[in-house]
């Protein structure tokens, strides 16, 4: 396991993996060695790697910098110990386009499972990868936010929403 923090216009973002893919990613805050921290609690063995997912480190400072951002990660998403509902959620999710939102239910009717829109916001509070699957374009029902598990809670999920919304206006 490696991982990498890295600057970006909103603060310092990480990203950890293995060959097989990425594992987990962390929301821009202002202090590094939260992540860092962070990381070496979940993976205590893990390596700094600044090189780790170079192609994937640059769509991340494009897309904090007002770049419309297609997440074509050259490695695959890993999400080894997840559950085949929490994966296909999980992958539903990630095809949510940039700008675009959907609610609790339609990922749940998306993903398969059309009563489960309660299961899917406990899936997505535990998305281990967020931006590159975009929980934060999961909205409810009435149009309100939900909920938002990373640090900044619904006031970074809102800021995402509108930071895209004023990407595509441009």
């Amino acid at each position: 396991m490696n991982y990498v923090i890295f600057k970006t216009k909103w603060g310092h973002f990480g990203l950890a993996g293995t060959e097989q893919g990425l594992c987990r990613t962390f929301l821009p805050v202002a202090e590094p060695d939260l992540i860092k921290a962070c990381f070496l609690r979940e993976f205590p063995q893990a390596k700094f790697d600044k090189n780790l997912f170079q192609n994937l480190q640059k769509q991340i400072i494009a897309y904090f910098e007002g770049e419309n951002v297609v997440f074509n990660t050259d490695n695959a998403v890993f999400l080894n110990g997840y559950s085949e509902f929490a994966k296909s959620i999980l992958n539903t999710c990630q095809k949510i386009k940039f700008g675009q939102t959907a609610t609790y239910k339609e990922l749940a009717q998306k993903a398969g499972y059309p009563q489960a829109s309660r299961a899917v916001g406990n899936v997505l509070a535990r998305n281990p990868i967020p931006l590159i699957i975009p929980c934060h374009r999961i909205i409810q029902s009435d149009g309100k936010l939900g909920g938002f598990t990373a640090i900044g809670g619904k006031n970074l999920k809102k800021r995402l929403l509108k930071h895209e919304a004023n990407t595509l206006k441009y």
